[in-house]
This record gives structure tokens, sequence and C-alpha cells, in this order.
């Protein structure tokens, strides 16, 4: 697997045509692209949000146009050291690139791109963390210079969202890293819906809540 150099990324600005406050950074799942998660800007009342969609450094070895965060043909997960350094160089820009600090920015991923929001964002003074349909690579650790500091300020807030019926990855994923996070003392909001590998308006309701939640 061959990565792009860095992180290209679609940026849509806040609906009121103002500077953002705040940011949500999406993630598109494996074999899909930046543009896959774009509509849902517009889907959020979040007027003083700017949206970060960014593209996965890798392409898709089947689908045309597909980008991937790392390789899922075995365990080893190929492309994921690179990916993970690449996606949090390209975080701790923004603020120089928006105007938006990190605790002012907010993450969501879906699929694997729940995946690298969680193994990523865990790692950063963010202001909060979306899974959907995702999953934990390992478990979670917070960087050595923040160990003094309380869970509050270590970890950010997570909210984990899953369909019952999702046969990609299954709804176990989803508990193992809820568990794993409530070890830790990490603030975790657990939903699970009646869907499969999917994203339903209910759930665009439930993140715009939490993040609502979540903000100052």
């Amino acid at each position: 697997m061959t990565a792009n150099s860095s992180i290209q990324a679609i940026s849509v600005p806040p609906s009121q045509g103002e500077k953002p406050t705040h940011l949500l950074v999406a993630l598109h799942g494996w074999g899909a692209n930046a543009q896959d998660l774009v509509p849902f800007a517009r889907m959020f009342n979040l007027p003083q949000f700017g949206f970060m969609f960014p593209n996965a450094p890798f392409a898709h070895p089947q689908v045309p146009g597909g980008r991937a965060w790392y390789a899922l043909d075995s365990n080893e997960y190929r492309g994921l050291t690179q990916s993970r350094q690449l996606l949090l160089e390209w975080l701790q820009s923004l603020e120089k690139n928006t105007g938006v600090p990190l605790h002012r920015t907010f993450m969501a991923g879906f699929s694997q791109g729940g995946a690298m929001t969680l193994d990523v964002g865990l790692s950063l003074p963010l202001a909060g963390l979306c899974s959907l349909s995702g999953y934990l690579h390992a478990q979670p650790q917070a960087r050595g210079e923040r160990f003094a500091l309380s869970v509050r300020e270590r970890f950010p807030p997570v909210l984990i969202v899953h369909g019952r019926q999702d046969p990609v990855v299954p709804l176990q994923a989803a508990q193992q890293a809820r568990e794993k996070l409530n070890a830790l003392g990490i603030n975790v909001k657990y939903r699970e819906f009646n869907m499969g590998h999917e994203i339903q308006p209910p759930v665009l309701t439930l993140i715009e809540k939490f993040i609502r939640d979540n903000q100052y």
C-alpha cells in the first residue's frame, strides 16, 4: 500500500457564512471517500460549525475512487501506523488553518473511520468523539505528558452508536469498546439501534445532542 504524503479534505463552512467557532471532523469508512459523508453537514443544526471531511490516505484495492485508512486483509492492519501519523499531524494543523482549537473540535467516524476516530482522537484534547459502527484497534493510551491530568482532561467524552443487525462490524465490537473505555473512566454514551451497517436519521439527532451537550 502506498499512502498519499498528506491528508486531503473537503471543507464545508458554517451555514451562516461566518468563520467557524467549532469544527466537526468526519471520517469515512473503508472503500468510501471524503464525499461520502458531506451531505450530513447540512442535516445538522449547528450553524457555527465548520465541517471537515478528510480522505483516507490509501487507495482502496477493489473500489475505484474508494479510499482506505489501512488494509483489512489480515489482522496486521497494514498501513495503520502511517495513516495514524498522517491523521494526527493533520488534526494538529487545523487550529492554524481554521482558527478553531482542538478543544472546540469534535471528531466522528463511520466503520473503519470510527475505529480511526477512537484510535487517534483519544490521544488529543478534542471536545468529543463519535464512533458509528466502529471498533477499537487496541487498548487506548493517554499521552505520557497528560498522565498527571484527570480522566476528563486526558480523554474526551465518547459517543458509541451501533446497529443490532450490523453484518459488517459485529455488535460485540461496540460493546467491547464501551467496556474498555468505561474501565479507563472515560465518559461514554452508548446507544444501539435496530439497523444494519448504516447511519440513520435518529443517529444524526443523537450526534447533534451529544455535540451540544459537550461544546463550550
